[in-house]
């Protein structure tokens, strides 16, 4: 796997790729799913690879960038076009995203950029950090959807 140097460790339908099918990346999910939105639009989840973020069987320090965007909704009905396209995280979430931050962090190589995208919208991002132990070392901290950068070797 020498010519993959980004992880995609959970990448839904891929919504905020411009190359959607990017030759250096793996793309990652736990679901393949093809379906219509109440709206009318096509949601298609089609990884590359199929595997819980928690547990990824990459040696470490496989890559040089890993995306982790995990779901970020507790509530939502089941078969809800929320849960549908987002997908679920479960009742002891807190033990799910640290496992799926360390798993990620674990595959990056030293010095690699970890991409971590979230949601406020049932679980602030402080919430999320205090489970990490970390803090980014920059990113978007007003909007609600926030980005934040991570760099494996300088934690501090």
């Amino acid at each position: 796997m020498t010519d993959k140097l980004i992880l995609d460790a959970c990448c839904g339908s891929r919504m905020f790729w411009w190359n959607k099918r990017h030759p250096a990346a793996v793309y990652n999910d736990i679901r393949e799913l093809k379906t219509t939105l109440c709206d009318g639009r096509t949601l298609e989840v089609s990884p590359g690879t199929f595997y819980d973020f928690r547990y990824l069987p990459y040696p470490s320090d496989s890559f040089k960038m890993v995306v982790f965007d995990p779901p970020h909704l507790i509530k939502a009905g089941a078969n809800s076009w929320l849960a549908t396209r987002y997908g679920l995280l479960s009742e002891d979430w807190e033990k799910q995203l640290k496992e799926g931050f360390d798993e990620c962090m674990r595959v990056l190589d030293q010095y690699g950029a970890l991409i971590f995208k979230w949601n406020d919208d049932q679980i602030k991002l402080s919430e999320v950090l205090k489970v990490f132990g970390q803090k980014p070392l920059f990113g978007d901290k007003r909007s609600k959807t926030h980005w934040c950068v991570f760099m494996k070797g300088v934690e501090k």
